[in-house]
C-alpha cells in the first residue's frame, strides 16, 4: 500500500544533497528516504536487542555452554532418526 507523506527539510544543504544523490543513483528521492528510514529502524531494533544479547552472553560465560559442533551433530542425528521413522511409517502405509 502506498502512503504519501510530506517531508520538510529545514536544512537546505541536506535537501540538495538528497536530490543530487537521487540523480546520481537514478532513483527517486522518496526511495532513498524510505531506504534510510528502514535502515534506521533496523539499527534501533538491534540496539533494543543488545541488552538481551549481553545477558545471554553473560549467562553463557557464567554457566558455560556447548560447542556448536556438538549441537550440530545432535541435530543431524535427530534428523536421521526422524527420517528413519518417516520411512517406516510410509512403508506401513503402502502395505495397507
Amino acid at each position: 500500500m502506498t502512503k504519501k507523506m510530506t517531508v520538510v527539510f529545514h536544512d537546505e544543504e541536506l535537501y540538495t544533497d538528497l536530490k543530487i544523490e537521487a540523480v546520481r543513483r537514478n532513483r527517486p528521492a522518496s526511495a532513498i528516504i524510505s531506504e534510510a528510514v528502514r535502515e534506521w529502524l533496523e539499527v534501533k531494533e538491534e540496539e533494543e536487542l543488545l541488552p538481551e544479547i549481553d545477558a545471554a552472553i553473560a549467562e553463557y560465560e557464567e554457566k558455560g555452554g556447548r560447542p556448536w559442533e556438538e549441537v550440530e551433530r545432535e541435530w543431524e542425528q535427530a534428523i536421521k532418526e526422524r527420517n528413519k521413522v518417516m520411512m517406516i511409517a510410509e512403508k506401513k502405509n503402502v502395505r495397507h
